[in-house]
C-alpha cells in the first residue's frame, strides 16, 4: 500500500539545536530511496507502507545511538485506494486551486 507520512523526529535531553539528527534521518530516507522532502517543522515521505515504517524505526535507531536517551515522534499518516498520488500532486492541486 503506497503511504503518504509526514512526521516529525524529536530527540530529547540533547541540547536544543537539532539539525545533526535531523540531517541523520534524512540520510536514513535517502539511503532508503524514499522520496522525502524537508519542511520547517517536520518531513514528508512517500512510499510502500512497510518501507516507510521501517525507515521511520531506523530513524529511532540511528538518533539512539547518536546520543538521544529518549525520542518521542508526531506521525500523520495519509493513504488512498482510489487512486495513486504523490506529495507533488498534493501541492499542485491547492496551488492549481489558488490560480483558478
Amino acid at each position: 500500500m503506497q503511504v503518504i507520512v509526514d512526521f516529525t523526529v524529536i530527540p530529547i535531553g540533547v541540547g536544543v539545536s537539532l539539525s545533526a539528527y535531523v540531517a541523520a534521518c534524512e540520510q536514513v530516507l535517502a539511503d532508503a530511496g524514499l522520496r522525502h522532502t524537508l519542511h520547517a517543522n517536520g518531513t514528508g515521505v512517500e512510499g510502500e507502507w512497510d518501507e516507510v515504517f521501517v525507515a521511520l524505526r531506523r530513524c529511532h535507531e540511528v538518533v539512539h545511538r547518536m546520543g538521544a536517551p529518549r525520542i518521542s515522534t508526531i506521525i500523520k499518516i495519509g493513504t488512498r485506494t482510489d487512486r495513486k498520488q504523490t506529495m507533488a500532486d498534493k501541492v499542485q492541486s491547492v496551488h492549481a486551486q489558488r490560480q483558478a
